[in-house]
This record gives structure tokens, sequence and C-alpha cells, in this order.
């Protein structure tokens, strides 16, 4: 029976403390009892000159006693270990969720409790606002009520595991005690678990759901995912069983099936990676890591007797697409397949089954996120976009080579870096379709590559997953450099520009590094630069890792990603608030305000123009559909800076757009940045400033909300932050007009950076 909201948040926890108290006293006493019957009774009658009846009834009376006391002090160990750990994790949830009910009383949130261990928040009718939310309002609702059910799913996982191991510690039989012992709750979740495993394909939906909530609630504990790792049997048994499972999840139409496989996928992954940790303790040999790539290439018999057996990268590759992942456990299993595909790039795309009539998404993969499952690459790569400190790792390390038996070849070189192989504009991407060639469906089966490539190089340059929720930024000088070779690779042509399916990964990274940009833009190559460009940008990055990339390129790279609308919204969101919150720390110095303001102005010219001269590219044969689209730029660019912002509860940290990243123009997305016990409010769609506050950049709540006050769009949207300032410093109305028309000069001068020789054309 699942535990409601009210069960746990009103339930007295002090009274399953008391109990917690009361058996580990039962638990000294019997274990006194059981070593005062061992020393005492048992060894007197052990050496005891017993003889006739005595010899057996009596002997046998004190060796069952004996045991009996010793079993009853197993078990009530066993209880005590269980209702101690499950005191410890309802106590934290308990606090989760009266927490929750604070924030939604806050609110005005009601949170309906339906009694089967769900709940649903809702504000209560109010006629005077006609039921009317902002968008920060349903966002809070929907997270609340997401919060709460996933606390209480949790909560019902501990009640059932709990019930289920005192259970088996008590046994059916009243008069004879000692039977399952347990020196932990997690011990007890791993053995379940692993009885269900057992089962494998005839697990009954029930039972799978059963296993799915053991392993979710467990994944990122590494005393339980390493023992339930361990107790699948090794490597193999794990290929075995994910596989046979995955194939059957995603075979048919059986939709609830396939959920079920989802989410085993999902528990599986984040579970090896815990496992895998060395990091952890406890945590599996690096033995696994080895077997994994001996086991890559090598066919995995599943069914007996069935034709095109799958390799075990292909199996492995469906869990390493979830879980943060140690970068000595992916990182290798990441060179070999790289290196197996430099050699053969078709080599497990020809291993995928001959469908027939077969389902599409019948494979490896039952998420359905890029590719069935037959092409590790792409599974490796989702991977790295999940481990962040893996992928910055894979990108600059010197590669090991590795012989195809996944063993590494300490007598040869690679001869090439994984950037460069990776990025090549003909590289050839694998199509892990089961599409017909030729078909409709097969337009788009090598895009999948280069989406999970983006999902890499973002983890990689953000040091946060590409699709963490919410993330935050770890920058430094290796993730700096890997953005200055991204950059270098992309401030191209069109035609030798990245894939369409790499640009909102490129977009979300040059957001990341909006101020790097901005400084790259003001490059005056040492000279022509009284004020110092160091001493304008004095506030924005790490001086140790700012970086500048060329003008040029930096231009050429926001021109290609700027072109894309997504991109275009992205890279504007971010440079609107940076700028205001640059001018803001620039208060103090006038000419270097005035500097600022104007370099950002053209940056906003060359964002502007770029999507602009794509818009008509794109439209240049329908003027009415041309127009529409300008005006569709324009109608996004005066909702972000009047008003498209949701109030945001104080006290947060930077919020990124998580998966969704881009589409800030349909949705108003909140980043909270304090600054002196204050909280500021945008639209601001990365997580840039956070980091840029952590490096002592000074946000101003004022001037940050100062990019709510544009009417207008084009150099309007440049001068407005710059407006702002002026007021801040006390200007003239003559001064104020002096740069008016510096900044429209300067958003014009990036306009015509995009001048009709240089723009990205294909």
């Amino acid at each position: 029976m699942a535990v409601t909201y009210m069960d746990l948040v009103e339930v007295d926890l002090g009274k399953l403390e008391a109990a917690v108290s009361d058996w580990k006293n039962i638990v000294d006493k019997l274990k006194t009892a059981a070593e005062n019957a061992r020393k005492g009774m048992k060894a007197k009658s052990d050496k005891a000159r017993w003889a006739g009846v005595n010899a057996t009834v009596t002997r046998e009376f004190v060796d069952k006693t004996t045991k009996e006391i010793s079993d009853l002090h197993i078990e009530a160990n066993s209880i005590y270990q269980v209702l101690n750990d499950a005191h410890t994790e309802l106590v934290s949830l308990q606090k989760q969720v009266r927490a929750a009910r604070a924030e939604a009383q806050k609110w005005g949130i009601r949170v309906d409790d339906y009694g089967d261990g769900t709940v649903h928040c809702v504000y209560p009718h109010d006629r005077s606002t006609g039921d009317d939310h902002t968008q920060e309002q349903v966002e809070a609702r929907q997270e609340l009520e997401g919060r709460i059910n996933r606390i209480l799913s949790h909560a019902s996982e501990i009640d059932a595991s709990v019930a289920r191991a005192l259970r088996k510690s008590h046994g059916s039989d009243p008069n004879n005690a000692g039977h399952s012992s347990y020196e932990s709750l997690d011990e007890a979740q791993v053995e379940r678990a692993a009885e269900l495993a057992k089962l494998g394909i005839k697990m009954t939906d029930e039972q799978f759901t059963e296993l799915n909530s053991i392993l979710k609630w467990n994944a990122k504990d590494a005393d339980f995912s390493t023992a339930f790792y361990t107790s699948l049997g090794g490597p193999e048994e794990t290929l075995e069983f994910y596989g046979r499972m995955s194939l059957d999840g995603t075979q048919g139409n059986d939709k609830e099936r396939l959920a079920l496989t989802r989410q085993l996928q999902r528990s599986m992954g984040t579970a090896l990676a815990t496992a895998t940790d060395a990091g952890n303790e406890p945590h599996l040999s690096a033995r696994w890591g080895e077997e994994f790539r001996k086991l890559g290439n090598k066919s995995i018999e599943l069914y007996p007797g069935a034709g095109n057996a799958p390799y075990g990268y292909q199996i492995l590759g469906g869990l390493l697409r979830y879980g943060n992942y140690d970068a000595r456990f992916i990182n290798p299993i990441a060179e070999h397949v790289v290196q197996l595909h430099h050699k053969d790039p078709y080599f497990f795309m020809n291993n995928k089954p001959m469908t027939g009539g077969a389902d599409l998404d019948w494979g490896f993969n039952p998420s359905g996120k890029n590719g069935a499952g037959y092409d590790p690459l792409t599974s490796v790569l989702e991977g790295l976009g999940h481990s962040p400190e893996a992928a910055k790792k894979f990108f600059t390390d010197e590669p090991t080579v590795y012989k195809e038996d996944g063993t590494v070849d300490k007598n040869a070189s690679l001869g090439y870096d994984y950037f460069d192989e990776l990025n090549k504009k003909d590289f050839v991407w694998p199509p892990d379709s089961l599409v017909h060639p030729g078909s409709d469906g097969a337009k788009h089966v090598r895009d999948m590559g280069p989406d999970a490539l983006g999902h890499a190089l973002e983890a990689a340059v953000t040091g946060s997953a590409w699709d963490a929720d919410p993330p935050k930024l770890h920058r430094d000088e290796t993730t700096q450099d890997i953005m200055a070779r991204v950059i270098e690779r992309y401030n191209v042509t069109v035609a030798d520009g990245p894939h369409d399916n790499m640009k909102d990964s490129l977009a979300r990274m040059g957001a990341a590094y909006i101020d790097d940009l901005n400084y790259s833009i003001k490059d005056f190559g040492g000279s022509g630069d009284e004020l110092g460009r160091d001493r304008i940008f004095a506030h924005s990055s790490d001086g140790s890792t700012r970086t500048s990339f060329g003008e040029q390129a930096a231009r050429n790279f926001m021109m290609l990603v700027a072109a894309d609308e997504d991109g275009y919204k992205t890279l504007s969101s971010a440079q609107q608030v940076f700028a205001a919150s640059g001018l803001a720390s620039l208060e103090e110095n006038r000419d270097a305000g005035i500097s600022f303001a104007n370099n950002a102005a053209k940056v906003n010219g060359i964002l502007d123009e770029s999507r602009a001269h794509q818009i008509r590219e794109d439209f240049k044969d329908d003027e009415t559909a041309r127009n529409l689209e300008m005006e569709k730029q324009g109608e996004w660019r005066k909702t972000l800076m009047s008003g498209g912002v949701a109030a945001v509860a104080a006290g947060g940290t930077a919020l990124l757009l998580g998966p969704a990243a881009g589409v800030v123009a349909a949705t108003a997305v909140p980043v909270l940045v304090e600054s002196g016990g204050e909280t500021v409010n945008t639209v601001y769609g990365n997580h840039t400033l956070q980091y840029l506050e952590d490096h002592e950049y000074k946000n101003d709540p004022e001037a940050l909300a100062a990019v709510q006050g544009l009417e207008s769009v084009g150099e309007r949207g440049a001068w407005t932050p710059a407006s702002n300032y002026a007021d801040a410093i006390g200007m003239t109305q003559a001064e104020k007009d002096r740069l008016n028309r510096e900044i429209e000069g300067s958003y014009r001068d990036g306009k015509d950076a995009i001048s009709d020789a240089e723009k990205v054309s294909s």
C-alpha cells in the first residue's frame, strides 16, 4: 500500500525512533544471552560425559536452545538494522515533504491528497483574478507537484522494502527464529532486486515495476549499486540480462512494457555509473571495464541459435547513455569505440538485424532518443554528454591505443585526436536505425551522431551534463581551451559548418561563454585601447581563464549560430543580461562603462544581422514569409525586453535552460542571481552569470531589471541597458544624447560587420 501525502506529513517518526532504540536494546541483551549460552551451558554440555537418554535428548536440547538464542539475536539485529536505516531515510523525506508543503502555502497552492501515493497541486478558485496565473506560478505549481510525488514514491519504496525485509527476517514459523538476515536496508533491497532480475523477461509488469522502483531510488547508492551488479554475476551476465530485457521491451506495441523497459535503462545506467566510479566505496573492480572492452566486439548470445547476435558494445551502449561516469571507466571504452569506428565505420551497423517486418524501435536503446542502439559511437557520446569530467578528459588527454580485443597496445600511436576526428566535415556517421535505405524515414538516420557529439562537447566546455536540470557552470582553463577549439573549428562557412543537429548545443556553449565572446569582439590586437581591454572586462571571468577567441573567429562563430532561430534566441537572451549586468559593475568607471556598452551594442548588431540575413536567404522568393519571420524576430526581442519575465521566489541560484534550451522565445525562463542578499529575475536562459558572480562579477538588480524596459527592437535593444546606465551614473541629457548616437553607431558597426562579402553563405 502506497504512502500517502498526509501519512508522511503527519506521521510521528519519534515512535519509530523509539522502536529502533528498543530493538537496539533487545539486540544487545540477546547478544549477551547468546554469548552466555554458548560459553555457559553449551560449553558445559559439550564437556560433560553424558550417558543413556541424556546423551541424546539433553545434549540435543542444549544445542537447540543455544542455536535458537543465537538465531533470535540474528533476527533482532536484522530487524534493528532495517528499521534504523528506514528511520533515517524517512526522517529526511518527511523534512523534504514538509518543506514542500510550506512552499505550497507560500504560493497559495492547495495540495490535494489522492490517497494512492500521489497528489495534485492546484490554485484555489479566485474570482478577483479570473484564475489567471503567471508563467512563474504555473511552473511553481508543476515543480511542487512533481517534487512531492517523487518524495512519496521514494517513501512508498522504503515502506515496501522494510515490510518485505521484516517478513523475511521473521519467517513464517513463530516457533523458529532466525531466517533471512540483513546488515542494512540496502542489503535487503539488493536481495529482492536480484530475485526479480533472475526472472528476466518472465517478470510480470507488477514485478517489473517493483524492480524499477528499487533501482530508481537506490541507483546512486554505491553500496546498493555495487552489490546489485555483483549479484548479476559479471560483465557478460550483465549484458545478457539487459540485452534480453531491452529486446523484449522494445518489441511489439506493449506501451506499458516499453515504459518499464525505459525506466530500467535509466536506472541501470545510473547504477552502473555509481558502481564503476573508483571514487566511491565500495565500487566494482577495474576488471569490469577491462571485461566490457574485451566483450565490445564479441558476439553475445542472448538467445541460443538466434542470428545476428549483438556485440557487447551494442548492448552496453544502452546503459552508458544514462549516468555520470568516471573517466577511468567510460573513456577507455569511448576511445576503443572511436578507434574501431575509424578502422571500419560500418563494423557495428553491419551487425544490425535484417528487419523484415520488425519494429523500428527494436534494439538496445529503449529511450528512442538518438538511435535504436546498434551504433555504440552515438551511445558513448551520449554517455560523455552526461559525464562532464570524463568528456573534458576525452577531448584533451593523450589518446591510448587499444587493440581490437580491448587491451592496450603500448607500442602503437594513434595519429589523430578525438576532437579533430569527430569534428571532421567528412566524418562518416553510422545510420543507427532499422529503417530501409531509400525510405522517407532514412533521410535523418545520420543526424543522431552529430547531435550526440554536440552533447559531449557541451558537457566538456560547460562542466555540466548537457540536459542537467538545473545545471551549474564549471569553467576552467581546460574547458576554455576546448571552447577555443570549438570556435576555431566552427567559425567557417555554412558549407563547412556544424551539422544542424549540433547547433542547439553550440548555442548553449556560446551563451555559457558570452563574456569571452564580448571580450573577443573588443579585440584590439594590443593597440588602440588606451583604457585597456582587461580593465573594461575586469569583472568578466577570472583573469586567469579570460580568453580572446579572436575578433573574426568570435564574430564568425556567432554568425553561424545566430543564423539559426533558436541559436539567435539563446545568444541574444544571454547577451542582453550580460550587457545590463556588465554595466552595473562599471558604474564607478564611466569611460570603461561607455566602452563596454558600445562593444555590447556591436555584439547585438552582429547577432541581429546574422539572423536577419538568414531570414532573407531562407525566404528570398517569398516576401510575405520573409516579413513574417522578421516580425517574429522583432516580437521576440520585445518579449525579452518588456516583461516576458516570471517572478521568481527569492533565495535561489542561477538556473539554466534544460533540454529545451534555445526556446526561450516561447517560455519565460527565470534565472536567479543573488547579490547582497537580493535576487534578480530575468529570462536569461543560461548559467553564465552564476559563474561570473562566483568570480566576483558584480550583478546589480536594478541594472538587470533594465532589460525589461525595451519598447522597440534593433538598436533600441542595444540602447536600453546603456540608457539605464546613463541614469544610474547621472549623465546630463546632452551626454545621454551623445551616448545614444555612439550606441547606435556601434550597433550598426556590428550589422555592417556582416557585409555581403563576409556573410556566411552556403
